[in-house]
């Protein structure tokens, strides 16, 4: 069986690069003909290329070049002579205690101390206000988090995840107010638990049990762990190694959908193909290269699974009124406090349930923009590079989603004219701007030209998942990233309008156990 599987994966694998590589021959030599004949120039190859996404492009070459950078350095750490150099500057250095080197903050204190000749040393760092930084792993404590919200079907599996990975009393649930057994099931784990009366909403919770508990005096580290979500079994070991450079403020989450289809309708089953595609994306072809420290510029430490240093924690305005959601604020606020740097690895992987219908799906994509705009409204832009990728973004995101729509506008109105021409023949303006439309773009020019890039993409995942149902599931994409554009544009006035305080409303959800 195990065979059969690994042959049929290889041929999936196979037919799905060979359909990727036919399509973008096809969708470029069309394209840049098209680009050339309308006389755009170099400004048609602009537009050409952002089908594909100019941020993805641009993040893409950033994260090649992390991976070289990463390359080389493991390189060298396995050159012997390099070992030998670096074994007699540790040498040196345990004889010394460093002021204010290393290119900290002000008031801080670096000390080297020493370990065995075989091992690295310990580099501990001691601000001025008291706080002690562990870089070994070994010795860094995290405290895990998991707020929840009647979540009966799956807070049992999110604890049993924790609980192979952390011991129970490092494990904190608060339950929002749940009308449902939340509490009683968490209880019944053994784990600490603080419900609340009141429903404070998913920062509000996080903010009580951090308080609560004095987590960020008692843990290195805090991890806000989603009570939908399963933490893989290297995660902890994968956290632990980014915290140990003292650099590193927070430790984003790598999202993994749960592929469970036989416990899905199709349109859930679409749904999750959909972000399984939309996480890789922007995981491996973005966030990869937003956080290489030479920039350091992610927007998001996703909360679903991430882990913050108790140090910078306690700096972050957790819960601001007026947001509807706490990421993207928290992870401002690690920029804007210049708090230390984002980091995301593969390493830290979390299995992340997707919403079960298309009323949920919508939902959450509202609520995630509206915090996205609400966060850059309570923010602004300050001097940063971050600041100015964020603005190429914001651009990015507008210009790309007015062209969409007006782009499938137009597709309708030629479609509509192409098969229900009689209809329109009576009403001469609607005539001459038919005849208009599709002399510069015809229907296949539109329909290559905003059905092929997407299509190449799901052959590509459909490659690397190896999972033929995605070719048949992908035809179903592209009406999701016009609902995807519809919901960007939409809430940017509400941002400036809604009155949000974060309170939650629990979405479909569905046993683990089953």
């Amino acid at each position: 069986m195990r065979i059969a599987r690994f042959i049929g994966g290889l041929l999936t694998g196979l037919i799905a690069l060979v359909l990727a590589v036919a399509l973008f021959v096809f969708w470029f030599d069309f394209a840049t003909g098209m680009a050339a004949a309308s006389g755009l120039g170099a400004l048609g190859y602009v537009f050409l290329w952002m089908a594909f996404g100019l941020n993805l492009l641009l993040w893409t070459v950033m994260g090649l070049l992390r991976l070289a950078e990463d390359g080389t350095r493991a390189a060298l750490r396995r050159d012997p002579v390099h070992k030998g150099n670096r074994a007699v500057a540790r040498g040196r250095e345990r004889e010394k205690v460093l002021v204010g080197a290393g290119g900290g903050d002000a008031g801080e204190t670096v000390v080297a101390t020493s370990g065995n000749d075989d091992a690295e040393g310990t580099l501990m760092r001691t601000r001025s206000g008291g706080d002690v930084v562990a870089t070994d792993p070994d010795d860094i404590t995290i405290a895990v988090i998991i707020p929840a919200h009647n979540e009966e079907p799956v807070i049992d599996a999110a604890i049993s995840s924790a609980l192979g990975l952390f011991n129970r009393w490092d494990i904190y649930v608060v339950s929002d107010s749940s009308k449902d057994s939340t509490a009683e099931i968490a209880a019944k784990t053994g784990v600490n638990v603080l419900e609340l009366l009141t429903n404070r909403g998913k920062a509000g919770a996080i903010e009580a049990v951090i308080e609560e508990f004095a987590l960020t005096e008692n843990y290195d580290g805090v991890l806000i762990l989603d009570a939908d979500t399963e933490l893989h079994s290297g995660y902890v070991e994968g956290a632990k190694r980014q915290l140990a450079d003292p650099d590193v403020a927070a430790v984003a989450g790598f999202v993994v959908s749960e592929w469970k289809p036989w416990e899905r309708s199709i349109v859930g089953r679409i749904i999750s193909a959909y972000r399984d595609r939309l996480y890789f994306m922007l995981q491996y072809f973005m966030r990869f290269g937003q956080t290489w420290k030479r920039v350091n510029v992610s927007f998001i430490v996703p909360g679903f699974a991430s882990v913050y240093r108790s140090r910078a924690l306690k700096q972050i305005t957790v819960n601001p009124p007026g947001l509807v959601i706490e990421d993207f604020n928290m992870t401002f606020e690690v920029h804007h406090k210049r708090l230390g740097r984002v980091s995301m690895h593969a390493d830290t992987k979390a299995f992340s349930q997707d919403p079960f219908t298309f009323r949920d799906y919508r939902k959450q994509v509202g609520r995630w923009t509206l915090g996205f705009w609400q966060t850059l409204r309570r923010h602004k832009m300050w001097p940063s590079l971050f600041c100015l990728c964020l603005a190429l973004y914001v651009f990015e995101v507008v210009l790309v989603s007015l062209l969409f729509l007006v782009t499938v506008g137009i597709a309708v109105f030629v479609l509509l004219g192409t098969f229900a021409g009689d209809l329109l023949t009576g009403i001469p303006f609607l005539t001459d701007s038919f005849s208009a439309v599709t002399a510069f773009l015809p229907l296949t020019a539109l329909a290559i030209g905003l059905l092929v890039p997407d299509y190449m993409l799901t052959c590509m995942m459909t490659m690397i998942r190896r999972r033929p149902s995605y070719l048949f599931y992908g035809l179903f994409f592209f009406p999701i990233r016009v609902v995807d554009s519809y919901i960007s544009l939409r809430m940017i006035p509400k941002a400036w309008t809604a009155k949000s305080d974060g309170r939650w409303s629990s979405p479909v959800r569905v046993s683990k156990d089953k």
